[in-house]
C-alpha cells in the first residue's frame, strides 16, 4: 500500500490480479472464542491493524453491528500520522482500522474471529503479502481491560490449535491514540471497487466474510 499502492505493485502482478479467481490469501476456519467478552452496553470500540486498512476495512464494513470503520494510524505520535511518513516505516504507526460497534449485536471475540479467519495472516511478520515494513504488522490494540482480557484469551487459544503452517506473530500493543487517515484512505474499496489492489488482494476477504461468517455478513457497506 504504498504511494497509493498504485505503483508499489508491478504491471505483470496486477494483470493477474485481475484475471485470478477470487481466492482469499490466508482464509482459516477461526474457531469460536472460548472466552467471550463481556462488555457494557452502548457503542464500543476496537482498534485492529492487519496490513493494507484498504481490506481490513472492507472487511469490517460488511460486518453486522458495526456502525462505522475508520481507516487510520495507530502506534506513533500525532505529528506523525500522515502516510508520506508512515510510508518510511519509522514512526511507529501501523495502518489500522477503528471499528465502532454495538456489542448486543457483535461481541468483541467475534470481531477477532474475523479478523483472524480472514482479515489477517498472523503469521506474516511486519508485511501482508505484496506489502512489507513494521507499517503493515498485524496488531490487536485493546481499547479496555476486557478487550485486553479476551484478545490474550483467544491468541493462546489459536496458538493451541496450530491453524497456520508458521507461528502467530501478531502484537498485543498498547493504545497510543488512533489518528484518522486521509479522506482519500476512507471508504476505499466501496468508492473504488477496479482498482487492481482492491480486486486482487481485498475482494476476496470480503468474498471470504460472506462465505465463512455468513451469520455476521451484512450486504451493505458501513460507511465510516
Amino acid at each position: 500500500m504504498r504511494r497509493l499502492m498504485t505503483i508499489a505493485l508491478s504491471a505483470g502482478l496486477l494483470a493477474a490480479g485481475c484475471t485470478q479467481s477470487a481466492q482469499a490469501e490466508s482464509v482459516v476456519a477461526a474457531p469460536e472464542a472460548a472466552v467471550k467478552a463481556n462488555e457494557t452496553p452502548g457503542l464500543k470500540t476496537a482498534v485492529l491493524a492487519g496490513g493494507c486498512f484498504w481490506g481490513i476495512e472492507a472487511v469490517f464494513s460488511h460486518v453486522k453491528g458495526v456502525t462505522s470503520v475508520v481507516s487510520g494510524y495507530a502506534g506513533g505520535s500525532r505529528a506523525d500520522a500522515d502516510y508520506a511518513a508512515v510510508s518510511n516505516g519509522t514512526t511507529g504507526h501501523a495502518g489500522s482500522v477503528r471499528i465502532t460497534y454495538d456489542p448486543e449485536v457483535v461481541r468483541f471475540d467475534q470481531l477477532l474471529q474475523v479478523f483472524f479467519g480472514v482479515g489477517t495472516d498472523p503469521t506474516q511478520l511486519n508485511r501482508q503479502y505484496p506489502d512489507s515494513g513494521t507499517q503493515y504488522r498485524n496488531a490487536v490494540v485493546p481499547q479496555s481491560r476486557e478487550q485486553a482480557r479476551v484478545t490474550a484469551g483467544y491468541l493462546a487459544q489459536l496458538k493451541s490449535l496450530n491453524l497456520w503452517k508458521r507461528p502467530i506473530v501478531t502484537k498485543v500493543e498498547p493504545s497510543r491514540g488512533f489518528f484518522p487517515a486521509e479522506k482519500y484512505h476512507q471508504d476505499f474499496a466501496m468508492h473504488n471497487p477496479e482498482h487492481p489492489y482492491i480486486v486482487r488482494w481485498d475482494a476476496p476477504k470480503v468474498a471470504a466474510l460472506k462465505r465463512t461468517f455468513p451469520n455476521l455478513w451484512k450486504d451493505k457497506f458501513t460507511a465510516g
